[in-house]
């Protein structure tokens, strides 16, 4: 790092410049305020040149600022790291006061104010020889219109100071200023958000890191942020500390404090070290893609089981990534055998997050039993059971709508719906089924999601008939087509009947791009929002229902009348009449149980 003292220097010997510049070759403890060490020498060099001397102190405890000032004041530039007007910038300003006391000036409350440093500190000392003093002013609270309010402590002596745990009043006022301005923050708008992305590998794929970040800025507008920046690295891996690499770190940490930016998005899933590092680096919140889609899903979650699936995939996603302090967060024991570190924080923490994971897969397998209950009265009903599966905001919602005449909450967004839901369908050739409609998929969708949603989607697995909503105005669709036979074949039922409905065939110029999709043989082109193509599609449907069934008219007598009633269940009844000798019924079925019924044949042609 280069050496440079900032401020007023001019007649400063070169001896005593360069103490001062020794002062970044310094380290502070982690955690710590200052040292009685650091607190000495800027004594000395502060009574040697008569002039104020501030440095500035990052979380880490390296100096990475040193500036002089006149006999009266101290230069208090803005050192280019806050972040956001509700965060604190991560730097901790010392100032020495040579001809005053150890307290805290106007100008430096309002320093400590409009730069958001972590702490405010002036050092004094009553005579040369004098041990110093130093007290230190810290942000604690907002006012009601959102003004930062001061606290100041001290003074103490320079060791008393450099005792105090100053990284657990740190994090304890942060905790405190978070909780504060949460609120206030989701009533003034929406957070900003810049996006990272890293296009790493040799892939062939048509689908690029500009079209992943296109869509993972979606996701952040569809949970609520404002996209402010991109950023995308070319790496032939990825960097096992930063993710990104250290010199697109550094860039993106200046783009932060510029833009006033409060977190920072990446399109993969981090590690938890290195979520921790880029937290760090950057000083803003970092989500991850997994992350905000979990976000997103517990946004949307209606129904009790659905909140149930996003907590468990939650809990699951935020296990490995509980941090803790150690023995510093011990819990002791008390009597014989219970004495020493006992359990930490970190090991509650965990126990209660394994806990409560249990809790939640037993409720969810509770739910799981009461769908199998409903599931086979379905099967006993004999009533064909048909699902929506497709790519995100690829218009399931809107296509279930348009066929059973519901209005089912639809929105142009990703995941806009997320619970199930049911509708009855009557098709053209007079038979009902059921007609689901499932969560949407996406690319690299969270294995903790689909986990937890494997009861969800086991009405896929029961389905007779798969219907492929797919997006064909999206230029990229055969790639999103892709991704959802990757999460059929993770469910196990990617050799299921599929019907590939192409849809928004209205925002397509004269359909010219979709001569392949309209002459295959499994696959119908509609416009959900039009209409179009929807009779052809109930056909298709119909069709595909009722292959390897049979129709055939029945004569069955009075004294039969078990057998009429049951196939009012077992089949389809087009006709009945009632004639002299018994019930003519026109049936379709199942050609296996036609079987048992070969002695009611009848010849009606």
């Amino acid at each position: 790092m280069e050496k440079i003292i900032y401020g007023k220097t001019e007649g400063i010997k070169k001896n005593i410049l360069d103490r001062l510049e020794s002062l970044y070759d310094m380290t502070v403890e982690q955690g710590r305020l200052i040292s009685e060490e650091l607190a000495l020498l800027l004594r000395d060099l502060s009574a040697a040149i008569g002039r104020e001397v501030s440095i500035y102190v990052d979380r880490r405890g390296r100096i990475v600022n040193v500036s002089v000032g006149s006999d009266s004041n101290v230069s208090l530039p803005d050192s280019g790291v806050r972040r956001s007007q509700w965060r604190l910038s991560g730097i901790t300003c010392i100032h020495t006061h040579p001809s005053g006391a150890a307290r805290l000036s106007g100008v430096d409350i309002s320093a400590l104010k409009a730069l958001r440093f972590d702490a405010m500190a002036a050092l004094a000392w009553p005579s040369p020889d004098a041990p110093p003093l130093l007290a230190f002013g810290l942000i604690t609270d907002f006012s009601e219109d959102q003004k930062p309010l001061v606290q100041e402590f001290g003074p103490f002596t320079a060791r008393e100071a450099a005792g105090l745990p100053f990284g657990n009043i740190l994090a304890a006022v942060e905790r405190i200023l978070t909780k504060k301005t949460h609120n206030h923050r989701t009533e003034e708008g929406r957070e900003r958000a810049m996006l990272a992305a890293l296009s790493w590998g040799d892939s062939k794929s048509r689908w690029t890191a500009e079209d992943s970040i296109d869509e993972l800025a979606e996701l952040a507008k569809t949970a609520g942020a404002e996209v402010v920046g991109r950023f995308i690295q070319a790496r032939p891996k990825p960097d096992p500390v930063f993710f990104i690499g250290r010199g697109k770190v550094q860039e993106m940490s200046l783009f932060a404090q510029q833009e006033q930016v409060d977190l920072c998005i990446f399109d993969d899933e981090l590690s938890p070290a290195q979520q921790r590092n880029l937290e760090q680096a950057l000083g803003v919140r970092i989500v991850d893609r997994t992350g905000l889609i979990l976000d997103i899903f517990a946004q949307r979650a209606r129904t009790s089981e659905g909140k149930l699936q996003v907590e468990l995939a939650q809990l699951k996603y935020q296990l490995p990534r509980l941090m803790g302090q150690g023995l510093s967060l011990s819990r002791l024991g008390g009597g014989i055998g219970t004495r020493g570190p006992g359990e930490t924080k970190l090991e509650v923490d965990r126990r209660r997050t394994r806990d409560r994971i249990a809790l939640l897969e037993e409720q969810i397998e509770k739910v799981k039993q009461t769908r199998k209950t409903q599931q086979r009265s379905r099967t006993r009903n004999e009533i064909p059971q048909v699902c929506l599966v497709g790519y995100t905001n690829a218009g399931k919602s809107s296509l279930l709508n348009r066929l059973t005449g519901s209005d089912v909450y639809t929105q142009d967004q990703l995941f806009a719906t997320l619970d199930p839901t049911t509708r009855q369908l009557v098709l053209p050739n007079k038979e009902r089924c059921t007609l689901t409609d499932t969560v949407g998929f996406i690319q690299r969708l969270p294995h903790q999601l689909v986990a937890a949603f494997k009861s969800t989607l086991e009405i896929v697995r029961d389905a007779d008939l798969l219907l492929h909503v797919v997006d064909c105005s999206c230029e990229l669709y055969p790639e999103q087509e892709l991704a959802v036979y990757a999460v059929l074949h993770e469910l196990g039922v990617e050799n299921k009947r599929i019907l590939t409905v192409y849809n928004k065939i209205d925002k397509l110029p004269e359909h010219a791009a979709l001569p392949a999709c309209r002459n295959g043989e499994d696959s119908a082109a509609v416009s959900a929002r039009t209409g179009e193509g929807i009779p052809l599609l109930l056909a298709r449907i119909a069709e595909l229902l009722n292959a390897g069934k049979i129709e055939l008219t029945l004569l069955i007598p009075y004294t039969d009348t078990k057998t009429a009633a049951s196939l009012h269940q077992q089949a389809t009844v087009l006709s009945e009449t009632y004639e002299e000798k018994g019930v003519r019924m026109r049936v379709r079925l199942e050609q296996p149980r036609a079987a048992a019924l070969q002695h009611y044949i009848i010849d009606d042609r």
